[in-house]
Parts: structure tokens; sequence; C-alpha cells
């Protein structure tokens, strides 16, 4: 007599609520914690600004020279190279490809190891003539290298901190990334503190002090994050040993982060252009300018962090096959950016001294500020939206679009700071300037993630 086969038991498998979660809810759950990480880290920076404050207007001047690489730095590790770290790991566990997740991790770390270097001995070697080139002279100038020369020996620390934080997102992990982002700020704000006032036995070093306290935080941090990882408490582990180094993909990695570093070459273009113009109003007004961008170094991780959370939703869901439910979470994401950087640029608008007044008493440079906020607050809310569209279409790996608004608000800076020049235009003008770039950026973000199709796209990884 035939055996009839027993029906094959139901699977038991726990759904991934990455998956199949409702997305609002969850993309605020994951948004939370990186928000209060970004935050913690912007805080951070701003603290440094209250220090260098207190050691005149020229460090000030100086400060805001270093700003837009310091930024830049952060935008490449964090943003760029990060958000294709955290697109690629997700969508290999949204497929369930978990080796390939953990062998990616490996070649991220040799990448970052790499950039990182290179970072460190391109500044040593080309600050002073990079400042020079922004508008940088005499004293301002001098501050500046001498926070550089210190800040980016620890570049190599930087890009691995937000390295393993990308991997531990990419899991849907923000909690542990977020704690140890914020115990780094912290730490940073307690020893430049030190190292750059003075304290007791320890004496006031200066600008090279309070950057010493940033390389000393974000190498601590690296090890925390380091040794989590190699003891497998997260849901993929660190495995440096046994990891053969496969090509496609370091190739795979290096193709999606190039691609994202090009908007933040354009963002920091931008900067860099506004500040040689700014400059040439004089050192309060380039002052003023930089307690304004400082305030976006405040901002702009708090879009990120909406972008930062899109990243492993998309991931997985283009891993799995869901293209419809990636879409709905970047435009969430977007959504819920504007609506918090617009808000806090309404404010700023009106009431600038409730920043402004944090940094100086010197009259000028509080006009400049002021007139800054004037200009671009009202238009943060598309810029934050364009911001997490950037990290939503890093996860989609369509980043063309993002590439090409930024492109306009370059030339849109350029061509206007040209004409600007040539009229020997004021402060003013070169903020409403600014506000228009922004506007440009946001809106153009919107229109092309909105008209360009995402879909899944896997690389078969060799045995």
């Amino acid at each position: 007599m035939a055996v009839v086969p027993a029906p094959s038991a139901p699977s038991t498998a726990p759904a991934n609520p990455l998956l199949t979660a409702p997305v609002l809810p969850l993309l605020w759950r994951l948004a939370v914690p990186n928000m209060v990480a970004m935050v913690g880290s912007a805080l951070a920076a701003i603290a440094e600004t209250a220090y260098v404050g207190q050691l005149g207007v020229p460090a000030l001047a100086g400060m805001a020279l270093v700003f837009p690489l310091l930024m830049l730095q952060q935008m490449f590790s964090g943003g760029a190279m990060g958000g294709g770290i955290a697109s690629l790991v997700a969508r290999a566990l949204g497929a369930g490809q978990t080796a390939r997740a953990e062998a990616l991790v490996v070649h991220a770390l040799g990448i970052a190891v790499v950039a990182g270097l290179a970072t460190t001995v391109g500044m040593l070697a080309l600050s002073e003539t990079v400042f020079g080139l922004l508008g940088g002279r005499g004293e301002p100038l001098a501050q500046a290298v001498a926070y550089a020369h210190v800040a980016f020996l620890g570049s190599t620390g930087v890009w691995l901190l937000n390295t393993l934080s990308a991997v531990l997102r990419a899991t849907g992990n923000m909690l542990v990334p977020s704690v140890i982002l914020i115990a780094v700020g912290l730490a940073q704000v307690a020893l430049a503190g030190v190292f750059g006032l003075g304290l007791g036995p320890v004496p006031r070093l200066g600008m090279p002090g309070i950057a010493l306290g940033q390389v000393l935080a974000y190498a601590g941090g690296t090890v925390v994050l380091g040794v989590y990882l190699a003891r497998g408490k997260a849901r993929i582990r660190l495995r440096l040993r046994g990891t053969p180094w496969q090509p496609a993909l370091a190739r795979d990695l290096l193709q999606l982060g190039a691609k994202a570093c090009v908007s933040p070459l354009q963002t920091i273009g931008t900067m860099m252009i506004l500040t040689w113009l700014v400059a040439r109003s004089g050192p309060q007004a380039l002052a003023g300018y930089g307690i304004g961008t400082r305030l976006e170094f405040l901002l702009v991780p708090l879009a990120f962090s909406f972008g930062a959370a899109s990243v492993p939703l998309i991931g997985m869901a283009l891993g799995a096959g869901q293209v419809a439910r990636a879409r709905r979470v970047g435009w969430m994401a977007a959504a819920m950016a504007a609506l918090l950087l617009g808000a806090a640029g309404l404010v700023l608008a009106l009431v600038p001294d409730l920043w402004t007044d944090r940094f100086t008493r010197d009259p000028a440079v509080l006009a400049a500020a002021d007139t800054y906020f004037h200009w671009a607050g009202p238009f943060y809310a598309l810029y934050g939206a364009g911001l997490s569209l950037y990290s939503s279409a890093i996860a989609a790996n369509r980043v063309g679009g993002q590439v090409l608004a930024g492109t306009l608000r370059l030339l849109l800076v350029a061509a206007g700071g040209g004409a600007l020049l040539a009229a020997q235009a004021p402060a003013w003008a070169i903020f409403a300037l600014v506000a228009v770039g922004m506007a440009a950026y946001g809106t153009a973000s919107i229109l092309l993630v909105r008209y360009t199709p995402w879909g899944p796209a896997l690389r078969p990884m060799a045995a």
C-alpha cells in the first residue's frame, strides 16, 4: 500500500518586522534614537564653537574656514559611504544573504581605513592652501590651520566609527550606535574643554586642544563598537579572520559610495563658494555666517536621522522585492524631515537671538548672523526634505537625481555669487543667495525622486 506523506508543517520562522510593520510608527521608532545621537554629536560641535568663541573673533572666523571640510568628512563617511554600506547590507539581509552581509562589513572597514589615512595625509599637506583659497588671511588662517592639523589626525577614527554605526543601522539596530555616538559627543565636549581652555594642571592649548577632544572621543567610540560587533551582539557578526577579499563586493561598495559622494562634494563646494564670498565682507560677517552654519550642523543631522532610518527599511524592502513599500518609506521620511526643519527655520527667522546670543556679544557678528537666519530660515523645510531623500535615494541605489539637484544648487550659487561679486553686493545679498539655493535643491530633489523608478538589484556573491 502506498504511503501518503504527511503534510509539511507550516513555517514557524518569525516575519521580519522591518518588512511587515506599519511604516510610519516603525520609521519614527527607528528615527528617534538616531535623531538623539545626531543631535548629541551636533551639540558637541556647537559646544566646540562656544569654546572657540572664548578664544576671540579670529578663532571664530578660523573655525568657519575649517567647518566645510569637517562637514565634508562627516558627510562622506557617515552619509555617503555610510549610507551605501547600510543600503547594501540591508539588501543582503532582506534577501536572506547573511554571509554576503558579513563579508560586506569587512570590505567596508578596509575602505574606511584607506579613506581615513588619505584624509589625514591630504589635510596635513594642503590645509593652509585650502583655507587660503577660501579667503583665510592672517590670524584667522593661522587658527584654522592649528585646529585642522590636530582634528584630521583622527580621520581614520571618524571613518571607522561611522562605518560601524552604519552596519548596525542596516540591521535595524538604531539604539546601540546612538548610545555610543551620544557618549562620544559627551566625551568630546569634556575633553575639548579640558585641553582647549585648560583645567587644573592641563595647560590652555587653544584650537589644537579643542580638536584633540574630538580625536580621542572618536577613537574610543570606534573601539567600543568594534568589540560589540566582534562578540556577535548584533544580527550580523564582524569576522575579520576567514573572510577572503572579493573585488566584486568592494566594487559594489565603492560604486555606490562614489556616486553618493558626489552630492556632499557639491554641498561643500557650495559652502566654500559662499564662505569665500562672505569672507570678503570682513571677519565679523564671516564669524556671523559661521554661527549660522553651525546651526545647520545641528539641523542637518535631524534631517539625516529620518533619512538614515529609511535606509534599512528601503534596503530590506527592495531586497525582498517590495518596491511600493520602499517608496512609501522614502516619502514619509522626507515629510517628517521637512516638518521638523521647517518649524525650526521659521522660529529662528523670526527670533534669531534664541541662537545667536549663545556665541558672542559682538554687535557686528550678531547682526550678520541674524540677517543670515532671516533669509535662510524659511527655506529649511525644502532643504530638509532634499537631505532626507538623498539618504533614501542611496538606499535605492538611485543617486543620479540627487546629484542633479545638487548640481542645480551649485550652479545657482556659483553664477549668482559671480554676479554679486561684480556688483560688490553686501553680505545680506549673499545670504539671500543661500536661500535661493536651498529652495532649488529641495524642489528639484522632490521632483526627481518622484519620476525616478526604483527596483531591487543584487550582484551574486562569489563562493
